[in-house]
């Protein structure tokens, strides 16, 4: 293989584990970013988004040579958008050199008409100039000399007007600039040489998926793999940390640009169920190019996804028989086991080969369970339950919690991206359905807390707004309890998360304690307050309508 000579500035093409390759640029990290240890690497910025990261310089080719065989591969919007944006960067460094080219031609001719006029005249002073080559050499020396002295201070008084003109400070330069150098011309041209025919992208299918799309969030969690080094983290930039604990990140501070830049699985993609979470994950799948056959128990429900290009299925059998990889998002663990082992369901459907993911929020037992019959007919498992609400389903901007096959969680990368913003793998099956329960027994209890303290407020004769607005400029502050706040004080309690469904996982993570003989007390007060306020038909609303609890 050719080997591949590469330098700071140069414009390349990155490749980042199981994704397509992007144009970016070698540029100098930040003083507080150490170097990866091991092969040698680059660190890159990506053209047409916010990223940063660190290369190895087998996963970079030079962007000319190759710039043909990548725009035929890759045919995406914001894959485009980054070339345009590559283009225009090189329009503006060939604007660049042929100002300084220009600039050149002026000053040599200013040089010339300088020496011109210091050039003696007299005859006394042409007879002393002959007497000696010398002298001559000399006397033309000096003129230069005084030639040089001039022009640099003129060069001097135009710098000192140009920074007395210029209302910006000296330091560093502005934050939307900083990376926006242009290198000389002679990198530029730089960048087409070597050969490179022989060059191939290393292979990826043994790579962690740390080293996956700067766009997404990635975290693993093994227990095989030893901590290694911690970065700091770059403020709108790449942020690369391995932790102690062995959990390895990835992290875009722009989760926007996230979903822009996704390629889409070739893959079939099959889903089941289309309520709250299910929707918003499909609309997104179908939004980002994915082939998605869907089933609802309620079909009217699929009518919606039919015109937006999704396949209908008549079972949920069916669906996991045609496609290669079937996601099911249901209600609780009767619902998850009814649609696996019962008449015409996914059982029925497994092959060899066969992939299913399980989103539902459900218990270990009943994930593991799952797992296994799965597995016993060739099958594959990944459970990855969701955190977040109705509106971060529609936005694509959910928390995926996974375990099970690792090599399926990475097949179903491009799917995590369309609907989330961060992924964890947690390891083996049944951990990432103990993490979603005490994640939401968490968020159960806080609600309870915010509806308690309102009532409380209303109560004593205090402004529940100027309670909201305190907690607001708190260490308290987040979206989640401005939204909660806000659900009350208007008395709007459309579901957002079903009330029933908080209080259901309340309840298994009062059972995960129980099994492991560790105390939820807090739970065990909150559950019993969303159980009153199912008893008050709230069941359907939202799970802020628990306020009625206090109210009632």
């Amino acid at each position: 293989m050719a080997a591949v000579s590469l330098r700071l500035g140069d414009l390349v093409w990155g490749k980042l584990g199981r994704y397509p390759p992007w144009p970016g640029k070698i540029v100098n990290p930040p003083k507080d970013l150490k170097k990866p240890r091991g092969k040698k690497c680059f660190f890159v910025k990506f053209f047409g988004t916010e990223d940063h990261a660190w290369i190895k310089v087998e996963q970079l080719k030079p962007y000319h040579a190759h710039k043909e065989e990548m725009i035929k591969i890759n045919k995406g919007k914001r894959f485009q958008q980054a070339v345009d944006a590559v283009e225009e960067f090189l329009r503006r460094a060939k604007g660049k050199d042929q100002t300084s080219s220009h600039t050149s031609a002026d000053d040599k001719n200013r040089r010339n008409s300088s020496e011109e006029r210091s050039r003696p005249n007299s005859g006394d002073e042409k007879r002393k100039l002959s007497l000696s080559e010398g002298k001559v050499k000399k006397n033309m020396g000096e003129g230069k000399k005084r030639v040089t002295s001039g022009s640099t201070e003129r060069g001097s008084k135009c710098l000192k007007r140009a920074q007395e003109q210029s209302p910006r400070k000296r330091g560093r330069p502005p934050k939307d600039e900083k990376d926006l150098t242009i290198p000389e011309s002679s990198t530029v041209k730089g960048m087409m040489a070597g050969p490179m025919a022989a060059f191939k992208w290393q292979p990826t299918a043994s790579e962690p998926v740390k080293d996956a799309d700067p766009h997404f969030h990635h975290f693993l969690l093994s227990q095989t793999e030893k901590p290694a080094v911690c970065y700091q983290a770059i403020t709108k930039k790449l942020k690369i940390c391995e932790e102690e604990t062995g959990s390895t990140s990835i992290q875009a501070a722009d989760s926007t640009a996230v979903n822009g830049s996704i390629t889409p699985t070739d893959k079939k993609i099959g889903f089941l169920g289309l309520g709250l979470m299910g929707s918003g994950i499909v609309s997104n799948l179908l939004k980002m190019g994915h082939t998605v056959t869907v089933w609802n128990r309620t079909a009217e429900k699929c009518d919606l996804f039919i015109q937006e290009g999704a396949r209908l299925g008549r079972t949920p059998a069916e669906v996991v028989s045609t496609c290669d990889i079937t996601f099911a998002c249901v209600s609780d663990p009767k619902a998850a086991k009814d649609l696996v082992l019962g008449p015409s369901g996914v059982l029925q459907g497994i092959r060899p080969g066969k992939c299913y993911v399980d989103m539902s929020t459900v218990d270990a037992d009943t994930v593991t369970e799952l797992a296994q019959v799965i597995v016993s007919r060739g099958g594959r498992f990944l459970e990855a339950p969701v955190s977040g609400n109705q509106q971060l389903s529609n936005d694509g901007m959910l928390v995926i919690l996974a375990a099970g096959d690792r090599g399926l969680y990475e097949d179903c990368s491009s799917c995590f991206q369309a609907m989330g913003k961060t992924s964890f793998f947690l390891g083996e099956v049944g951990n990432a359905a103990k993490m979603m329960l005490i994640v939401n027994m968490v968020q159960g209890s806080f609600m309870a807390t915010i509806a308690e303290g309102l009532t409380l407020a209303q109560v004593t004769g205090q402004s529940q707004q100027t309670l909201l607005d305190i907690l607001n400029q708190g260490q308290l502050a987040s979206i989640f309890l401005d939204q909660k706040c806000q659900n009350i004080l208007q008395g709007n309690f459309k579901p957002d998360f079903y009330l029933k469904y908080i209080q259901k996982d309340l309840r298994l993570a009062i059972a995960l304690g129980d099994a492991v003989n560790h105390p939820t007390p807090m739970a065990a007060a909150a559950n019993e307050v969303y159980k009153r306020a199912k008893a008050l038909d709230q069941s359907d609303n939202d799970m802020s309508a628990v306020y009625r609890a206090y109210i009632h």
